[in-house]
C-alpha cells in the first residue's frame, strides 16, 4: 500500500527535503517496531512503505507460517532474498525487512548499497513484551519465548550492527517521538562528512517527548573553544560569568574571554579551588556571592569552564541563583565531555553521600573541545574512559567491541579516535536523557557501577579516588554481582575486567569492610522504600535495574571482592 501523503508539519517538510528520494531500509528483530515505525516514517517523509514479509505473502497467496510448514526456513529465506532483490530496485521507499533477512551475506551487501540501513534495536524484555501473544512468527512458537529471543538476538545483533548506517533504540517511547528521533539521526548521517578528525559535529538533546518542547546542542570538535559565535548565539545578553578553577583557568580562561570579547561580550571570572573536596555548600555560596556582587541579572548566562566538579557546581548555582538563570557547559576533561556535562544533573556532595543535594537543570549548550584534553593528566584521561566504557556495557555492544580494539589509541590520545569516542558516548547519553530527563526509568541505567563507586568515594574521602576510578571498580563489582545472579557468564566478567585493566583503571575495591559498603550504599539516590536497587547486566550491551538482591548474596560478593579492614 502506498502510504505517501503530504505532511502539514514544517519539521516533516524540512526533513523530507533534507532526506531526498533515497531508500530507507529497516532491519531488526521481530517485535522491534519495523512495520509500525516504518509506516509512520514513510508518511512523514512522503515515501512509499513496503513490508517485505507482506510482499512475500502477496506473491505466494499464503501466510508466512504456511510457507515455513511447506518449504521450511531455507525455502522462506530463498523467497525473502528474491523479494529483497526486486524491492531494492525501487526508489523513495521505506522498507521493513524480516528479522532474519540479514543472515545472508548477499542480503546484507544488497541492503547497504540500496539505501540508508537503520537498525531498530530493542531489549530482550521489550521484544518479549511485544511478541509473546503473536502466533504469526514461526520461529517464536516455543514454550520458552524469552530464551528463544535471547538466542536469536545473540545470533543476529552483530549482523544488524554490521549492516546498519544508523542505530536507533526503539524502547518504550511513543511512535511519534521515535520517528522524529530517527529522522534527526538520518539527517545527521546524510550530512556527516567522511573525515571527522577536525570537523565539528553537533548532537541534539531533544525533549520532544515531553509536554514542554525543549532541546539544546552538543558541539564536539577540535579547537572550537575560539568559535565564540557558537556561544554568543545562545546568550540573551552580552554579559556572562565564567566559572572555572585554579587549574583550568590559567590554561583556557584567556582564550575563551578573548574570543567572547571579539563579539563584545563582557566576562566576569569566578575562580574556584580545584578538587572534589570543594564540591560543597561553601564553594557554591562563593559563586552566589560573586554573582550578587557583580549584579548579575536573570539574563546573565553562567559558563562552566572545567571538569565535572565545576560543571556540577555551576549548574546548581545557575538553577538556584534568582530561581534560575541560563548556563552553558564547556567541559575540559574527558569524563565531563562524555558524561557529566550532558543531561542537566547538577549538585554538590554532602558528608553523608555524593551528589545528594542538587537539581535537574539543563544547559543551553554544551561545547566539547577535544583539544583541551591535550593538557589533561593521564590519570584524569583514564578516569574518563570508565564512563565511556559504561555506554558500551549498558546499551551499545558494538561500541564496547570497538573500545576493546581502539583502547591503545585512546590512551595515546589519537585525535580521531578520541573524537569518535566522545561523539558515540554523547549520542548514547543524549538519547537516554531525552527519553527520561528526571531519571524515572531508563536513565537510571547510566548509574552502572555508581552505587558501589559512590560508596568508595565517600568511604575513602572525596578526592582520594577519582570518580572514574571508583566507577571502574564499582562496575567490576556490578559484573560480579550479575554473574552471581546468573545473568552473565564468567567469560563476560573476565572481558569486562580486562577492558578496565587495559584502560589502566582499578578493578579491585579499597580497604573497607562489606558491612561498611552496605551502610554507605544505603545513602544512594536509587534507594526506594528502604530497599537498595542495583544496576546489573543481562548481557554486555544490556543493563537492568534489580531490587531483588538477597543481602546474603550481596555480602558474599562484597566479601570476595572487597578487602577487609
Amino acid at each position: 500500500m502506498d502510504s505517501r501523503k503530504k505532511s502539514k508539519i514544517p519539521f516533516a517538510r524540512h526533513a523530507a527535503k533534507k532526506m531526498g528520494t533515497g531508500n530507507i531500509l529497516l532491519v531488526g528483530m521481530m517485535g522491534s517496531g519495523k512495520t509500525t515505525i516504518g509506516k509512520s516514517l514513510a508518511s512523514t517523509l512522503g515515501k512509499q512503505f513496503i513490508d517485505s514479509d507482506h510482499e512475500i505473502q502477496a506473491r505466494t497467496g499464503v501466510k508466512i507460517p504456511v510457507i515455513f510448514d511447506i518449504e521450511g526456513e531455507a525455502g522462506f529465506r530463498k523467497r525473502e532474498s528474491e523479494v529483497l532483490r526486486d524491492l531494492s530496485r525501487k526508489d523513495n521507499i521505506v522498507l521493513a525487512t524480516g528479522g532474519g533477512a540479514i543472515l545472508s551475506q548477499e542480503n546484507r551487501a544488497l541492503l547497504k548499497r540500496s539505501g540508508t540501513v537503520v537498525y531498530l534495536r530493542a531489549s530482550i524484555n521489550d521484544l518479549y513484551r511485544r511478541t509473546r501473544y503473536d502466533k504469526n512468527r514461526p520461529l517464536l512458537q516455543t514454550q520458552n519465548l524469552h530464551q528463544k529471543l535471547n538466542e536469536l538476538f545473540t545470533e543476529r545483533d552483530a549482523l544488524y550492527q554490521e549492516t546498519a548506517h544508523v542505530i536507533v533504540d526503539s524502547g518504550k517511547q511513543g511512535v511519534r517521538y521515535l520517528v522524529q528521533k530517527l529522522i534527526n539521526k538520518l539527517v545527521s548521517h546524510k550530512s556527516k562528512p567522511s573525515d571527522t578528525n577536525n570537523t565539528m559535529q553537533t548532537i541534539t538533546v531533544d525533549f520532544t517527548s515531553s509536554s514542554e518542547k525543549r532541546s539544546y546542542p552538543i558541539h564536539i570538535g577540535h579547537n572550537i573553544l575560539q568559535q565564540a559565535e557558537l556561544i554568543v548565539s545562545c546568550l540573551p545578553q552580552k554579559r556572562v560569568a565564567i566559572v572555572s578553577n585554579t587549574t583550568v583557568a590559567p590554561l583556557y580562561l584567556e582564550t575563551l574571554s578573548s574570543a567572547l570579547a571579539q563579539h563584545d561580550v563582557a566576562c566576569i571570572p569566578i575562580i574556584l579551588p580545584d578538587g572534589e573536596i570543594h564540591k560543597n555548600w561553601e564553594t557554591l555560596n562563593s559563586i552566589h556571592d560573586a554573582l550578587l556582587q557583580n549584579h548579575c541579572e536573570r539574563n546573565t548566562t553562567i559558563l562552566a569552564l572545567g571538569g565535572g566538579v565545576v560543571g556540577d557546581l555551576t549548574g546548581f548555582a545557575a538553577a538556584t541563583y534568582l530561581r534560575g538563570v541560563p548556563f552553558i557547559q564547556i567541559p575540559t576533561t574527558l569524563l565531563a565531555q562524555v558524561d557529566s556535562s550532558v543531561g542537566g544533573k547538577t549538585g554538590i556532595n554532602h558528608s553523608l553521600g555524593k551528589n545528594m543535594i542538587g537539581a535537574f537543570y539543563q544547559p543551553r549548550l554544551v561545547l566539547a573541545d577535544s583539544a583541551t584534553l591535550n593538557t589533561l593528566p593521564d590519570r584524569e584521561l583514564r578516569a574518563g574512559l570508565a564512563e565511556i566504557i559504561k555506554y558500551g556495557l549498558i546499551r551499545d555492544p558494538a561500541f564496547f567491541d570497538w573500545l576493546e580494539q581502539k583502547m591503545p589509541r585512546l590512551l595515546a590520545r589519537d585525535p580521531a579516535i578520541l573524537h569518535e569516542a566522545i561523539r558515540r558516548s554523547c549520542e548514547n547519553k543524549a538519547e537516554i536523557v531525552a527519553a527520561d530527563e528526571k531519571e524515572k526509568g531508563v536513565r537510571a541505567l547510566l548509574n552502572l557501577g555508581h552505587t558501589f563507586g559512590h560508596a568508595i568515594e565517600n568511604g575513602m574521602g572525596y578526592g582520594v579516588w577519582l570518580h572514574g576510578e571508583a566507577v571502574a571498580a564499582g562496575t567490576v563489582l556490578a559484573a560480579e554481582l550479575s554473574r552471581s545472579m546468573k545473568l552473565i557468564s564468567e567469560a563476560d566478567v573476565a572481558r569486562i575486567r580486562q577492558i578496565f585493566v587495559q584502560a589502566g583503571l582499578p578493578v579491585e575495591a579499597p580497604k573497607l569492610a562489606p558491612e561498611k559498603y552496605l551502610q554507605l550504599m544505603m545513602l544512594d539516590k536509587k534507594v526506594e522504600a528502604g530497599k537498595s536497587r542495583f544496576i546489573l547486566l543481562n548481557r554486555i550491551g544490556e543493563a537492568v535495574m534489580r531490587a531483588d538482591i538477597p543481602q546474603e548474596l550481596l555480602l558474599e560478593v562484597l566479601a570476595t571482592w572487597a578487602i577487609h579492614e
